[in-house]
């Protein structure tokens, strides 16, 4: 039998087959300019979470950082991936999660592991932001190979990942959101989720068969504008009151949390996505990186004719015989 050259080899070690079918319920405020999403990964969260040895103050913020792009890559209307990069001066100095438009989430964090212990040795519960210290927070959506990706670049403010991601919409974005973001380790393992709410334009205007002068056309426009912002805020206010409880507890149904939180407001759901188990490696694309590597540094690289390559998404390894990657040894 003719084994599958290395660079052809789309085959990978067995990775946990979880989908989550509900995992994004996207939901609005009739009449109000108002939409969201409520995210809940469930066991996904410990499927994603549980295959890296980082530090639970890690995985929390990892956590948070998936459903966050979960609920941002459930708006995208083509097939394509939302992104969210952070890179600092901190102990956890690089920190990316992305999420396709089918829902398929990955993640990885990088650790500098002495920093990291001198600091939970002085504060076991440090912020996000102690965790990445200064740096810079860049949001992408990638369309694919063939489009241009759109990027948006910040700088790293606030204490929590909440904050940051907040505080990207109203800079680069200029556009009101409220997020709400919990991920802690339960009795069932790891669970995230995230509540993010968007303020849209009204709909509505001016009949035009209607004939108005400049003063009530202006009056008009005002009452509306001071009505939306009354909704916007008692959105927000509402969606305050959410605890991390809540938002973790698999037995809670979705709607049934949306109606706790706007029942006073009114609130209707829309088809809901699911959410995966999405790293996408696989040998050829990491014999494609071997590839690139000149032929004595894939020398060194072996151990016992071996060349191990573990794929920092999903923590696995894919072993290369020296011999099936960049010609043979000399």
């Amino acid at each position: 039998m003719v084994e599958t050259p290395a660079f052809l080899d789309s085959s990978r070690p067995d990775v946990p087959d979880i989908v989550v079918p509900r995992g994004v319920v996207p939901f609005f405020l009739p009449g109000r300019p108002v939409r969201g999403r409520l995210v809940r990964l469930g066991p996904l969260a410990e499927a994603l979470l549980g295959r890296h040895d980082n530090p639970a103050v890690v995985s929390r913020l990892a956590g948070e950082a998936l459903a966050l792009v979960a609920g941002l890559a459930s708006a995208l209307k083509f097939q394509g991936s939302f992104s969210l990069q952070a890179k600092g001066d901190g102990p956890v100095t690089m920190l990316l999660a992305d999420c396709t438009d089918s829902g398929a989430l990955r993640f990885h964090a990088r650790v500098d592991t002495e920093r990291m212990a001198a600091l939970l040795g002085a504060d076991p519960a440090p912020l996000a932001r102690t965790l990445l210290g200064t740096g810079y927070m860049a949001f992408t959506v990638d369309q694919g190979e063939h489009m241009e990706r759109h990027q948006g670049i910040v700088s790293i403010e606030g204490d929590t990942l909440s904050a940051m991601a907040g505080h990207y919409f109203e800079t680069s974005e200029q556009h009101a959101c409220f997020i709400r973001l919990f991920c802690r380790q339960t009795e069932s393992g790891w669970r995230a989720g995230a509540l993010v709410l968007e303020r849209i334009a009204a709909e509505g205007g001016i009949d035009p068969g209607r004939e108005l002068d400049n003063a009530v056309l202006d009056q008009n426009r005002l009452a509306r504008s001071e009505t939306d912002e009354e909704s916007w805020l008692t959105a927000k206010a509402l969606a305050a009151t959410l605890s991390e409880t809540e938002l973790l507890d698999d037995t809670l149904l979705p709607e049934e949390l949306l109606f706790r939180l706007f029942h006073e407001e009114g609130v209707a759901t829309d088809r809901p996505r699911a959410l995966a188990y999405g790293c996408r490696c696989s040998r050829a694309k990491l014999a494609g990186i071997l590839e690139g590597f000149p032929p004595d540094d894939l020398d060194e690289m072996q151990v016992d004719g071996d060349i191990v390559m573990t794929c920092e998404f999903c923590a696995l390894d894919f072993r290369f015989p020296r011999d099936t990657v960049g010609g043979l040894a000399r």
